[in-house]
């Protein structure tokens, strides 16, 4: 998008901001019990230290608005929605339900209340008289008219919200009967929102109920010789990559082009079978660590699968990952990586030379979930942009410490940050852009600010891959240099 000649584009004046300095200014806004909790949370990153220096994964400071997401929005949400031929049962009141409903953008290929209901809602929706009386005997109705209106449905999961586990309802007790009785997989997951600090421990919730629930056909299958794949020496899994916008296919063209079989996608686009399945598999590939490192550990562990984190996220990590991956294998794949990284050389070239001049040494400030606090770091730096500030929603130390191999320097590290915080922050360092959820996008906005909804790419996508790196360069030039900007003013600038 080229603007008329008539507007001109403000460029970044940001003036030198001391990161130390504005975090001590922010956290004098807080009494001394509150400053003294969230000074832990923030940091600016040194280079050469083997972390960020932040604490995370505590809970969040009563008081403050945090981002944070719940255990079922990260079971839910998450990991078991997207598997596209289970019916997921949001158990509990009708709310959780509607708001995880079709909310992530995870693309699949299947017809809509036939085979496939990723986009479809299923709720209990649970009254005073079931908190009284308790919800077994609701479940078990439900399910049994699930089956008998979706027939083609291969499995069950049943997504606990919170007054499930505050009743006692022994969903485990319904699960076991209803597999009986129509003979598929039903997986009762305990991930009542009000367990651990936010939607994480949901991912660890529902990585144990594919262990506990699932992966016992496995073992099964594999006894009775009735497993339904025959297995290769290059077969992989796709872990923690939920399609959004199409991003599994677009990596998944990658790897079936170097020689390797993708057998299973966890879970976007995925289905109960591929989760039977990935135990056969060679390798692990897992791009979101956050919400799929427990499974890969438990499948290394139990079944001698080894696992590696990748990032297709930009032409740097492209190559990077591919050459890694294909030194798992032997030279035939290792060969086949080095031709499609020549091959896809030219329409690299091409998008970083039409987007390069537009976006030089623009500057941008994360604040995601998951993997994308650093992982998308990379496909900036392709662009020559600069990263000033970065954090995550539910991170781990284990996640800031990986961050630590993407970001510079100097870089501000904010962990489940409040809105306060990084409005306040924003204010001073004055990023071109600045790339964070669905929660802070019309905030910024109003502030003048260009703004890229990271959680499901705004609307747009996919981003990984070759062909997704054309599309994010696209989105982020059409974000940044889009001429409403001149129009609308900075408040600071009034």
């Amino acid at each position: 998008m080229t603007p008329p000649e008539s507007v001109t584009l403000e460029e970044n004046t940001a003036p030198a901001v001391d990161p130390k300095e504005l975090i001590n200014d922010v956290l004098e806004a807080y009494p001394e019990k509150g400053r003294k909790k969230r000074e832990k949370h923030l940091n600016v990153y040194q280079e050469g230290k083997p972390d960020c220096g932040v604490k995370s994964n505590i809970k969040s400071l009563p008081g403050s608005m945090t981002t944070r997401g719940c255990a079922y929005a990260g079971s839910k949400g998450v990991v078991w929605g997207p598997i596209k031929d289970m019916i997921h049962i949001s158990h509990g009141p009708v709310g959780c339900g509607y708001y995880s409903w079709s909310g992530r953008r995870n693309y699949y290929i299947g017809t809509t209340g036939i085979d496939t209901f990723g986009t479809m809602q299923f709720t209990s929706d649970f009254q005073e008289r079931d908190i009284v009386f308790g919800g077994d005997k609701k479940l078990a109705k439900l399910i049994t008219e699930l089956e008998e209106l979706f027939p083609l449905n291969r499995g069950i999961s049943i997504q606990s919200e919170c007054p499930i586990g505050l009743i006692g309802d022994d969903i485990e007790a319904v699960a076991k009967k209803a597999t009986k009785e129509i003979d598929k997989a039903v997986v009762p997951v305990r991930c009542e929102g009000f367990r651990g600090v936010s939607q994480s421990l949901g991912h660890h919730i529902a990585n144990d109920a594919v262990r506990d629930w699932i992966f016992p056909r496995t073992d099964k299958a594999k006894k009775d010789g009735t497993i339904d794949v025959d297995p290769t020496q290059y077969d992989v899994a796709i872990i923690g990559d939920y399609n959004i916008g199409g991003d599994a296919w677009s990596s998944r063209i990658l790897l079936e082009e170097i020689g390797l079989r993708v057998v299973a996608q966890w879970s976007g686009d995925g289905t109960i079978n591929e989760l039977i399945n990935t135990p056969t598999v060679k390798l692990n590939l897992v791009h979101c660590y956050r919400s799929m490192n427990y499974i890969s550990r438990h499948m290394e562990e139990t079944y001698g699968i080894p696992w590696l984190e990748y990032n297709f996220f930009g032409p740097t990590q492209i190559a990077k990952s591919l050459r890694e991956i294909a030194a798992k294998f032997d030279e035939n794949i290792q060969a086949k990586a080095e031709e499609v990284i020549v091959k896809y050389q030219a329409q690299t070239e091409e998008v970083i030379a039409k987007f390069l001049p537009r976006l030089q040494g623009k500057t941008v400030a994360l604040m995601v979930g998951g993997l994308r606090p650093r992982h998308v770091v990379p496909a900036f730096y392709d662009l020559g942009m600069r990263l000033i500030g970065t954090g995550y929603e539910f991170g781990h130390n284990d996640d800031y410490k990986r961050t630590t191999h993407y970001i510079e320097d100097g870089t501000l590290i904010y962990d489940d940050v409040s809105a306060f915080e990084f409005e306040e922050f924003i204010k001073e360092l004055k990023p071109d852009l600045v790339a964070s959820g669905i929660k802070e996008k019309y905030v910024f906005q109003k502030m003048a600010l260009p703004f890229r909804q990271m959680h499901s790419w705004d609307y747009s996508g996919p981003y990984h891959g070759y062909d997704g790196f054309a599309i994010f360069a696209r989105d982020m030039d059409m974000a940044l240099n889009s001429p409403t900007w001149g129009l609308i003013g900075a408040p600071w600038n009034k």
